[in-house]
């Protein structure tokens, strides 16, 4: 089952330029990647899990890499797009290059769990949870801010969330 896509991303995806280029970071099963696609997106998926992105093998405007981008294998990293997803996903070494993969007026969409997550299960880890404002920190000097929030939410499942959507606006400091 491949699930329904985050409402955060849904919300903010017709921000991204119409028929654009995607980058799904650590994209799993694919739940935004084809999402994406379905909506006439063209959709970079990466993942370290061969097997859970077997199943987005032959979809239309999915191109999927193989790659373990933690260890320094990163498959796009010359390339610039119209939008990047991340969900459910932290890596902090890449925060800064992402600002720097967007086009102008390039959107980027990102929800990971922070500090407080630890009492509904996992991630308790503190290397996977983002600090109070995190996100905000690391975007609002390089990126226009349009929506950003963090706290409790009641579903998919019980959870402590930062979501942030932040656009390479032509007059940002770079």
């Amino acid at each position: 089952m491949i699930g329904v896509p985050s409402q955060w991303v849904v919300e903010h995806t017709p921000l991204i330029r119409k028929g654009g280029r995607v980058l799904d970071v650590a994209c799993g099963n694919g739940r935004h990647a084809i999402w994406l696609a379905r909506q006439g997106y063209l959709v970079d998926a990466v993942d370290r899990d061969y097997q859970a992105v077997a199943g987005m093998s032959g979809i239309a405007n999915i191109n999927v890499s193989i790659a373990d981008i933690e260890t320094g294998h990163w498959p796009v990293s010359d390339r610039k797009y119209d939008g990047i997803v991340v969900s459910r996903y932290l890596y902090r070494p890449l925060l800064g290059k992402l600002a720097k993969m967007l086009h102008p007026d390039g959107v980027l969409i990102y929800e990971t769990f922070m500090v407080g997550n630890e009492r509904y299960g996992r991630p308790s880890n503190p290397d996977y949870l983002l600090l109070p404002d995190e996100l905000k920190l690391v975007y609002a000097p390089l990126l226009e801010i349009r929506a950003f929030e963090q706290g409790e939410v009641d579903g998919p499942a019980p959870a402590v969330m930062q979501r942030i959507c932040v656009i390479n606006s032509q007059d940002s400091a770079r």
